[in-house]
């Protein structure tokens, strides 16, 4: 890519100016995405599911039939996908998960895993 700027020197229209073109290379750089991960939360045999769903509602902005999905998806598989975010994100979501479980004691366990593009 290249931009070509003209300076004009022109002294308050004491003398006629002259023009000055400089040319500016810059090389094109690929931005590259950040990675995401998948926020999962895993089953356990004491948190009840009104938490989980409460839990997906909360932290992780779903509405009621899709926090119910998802929490059926843990019950049964022992695994559901909360969310896909970066990991700054994904981590700050997993935090508050445990800080809410452990506030209500229950041993919700919530962890991040990479996805594969």
């Amino acid at each position: 890519m290249k931009i070509i700027l003209t300076q004009n020197t022109n002294n308050m229209g004491k003398e006629k100016g002259s023009t000055q073109e400089k040319t500016l290379s810059r090389d094109k750089t690929q931005i590259q995405e950040p990675p995401l991960y998948k926020v999962l939360l895993h089953n356990d045999d004491y948190t009840t599911m009104d938490f989980v769903v409460m839990v997906l509602q909360t932290v992780f902005r779903k509405d009621t039939s899709e926090a119910t999905r998802i929490m059926l998806n843990v019950h049964h598989q022992g695994v559901g996908v909360a969310g896909v975010y970066t990991r700054e994100i994904g981590e700050t979501k997993v935090a508050v998960v445990h800080d809410m479980a452990r506030k209500n004691q229950y041993p919700l366990k919530c962890s991040l895993e990479k996805v594969n593009r």
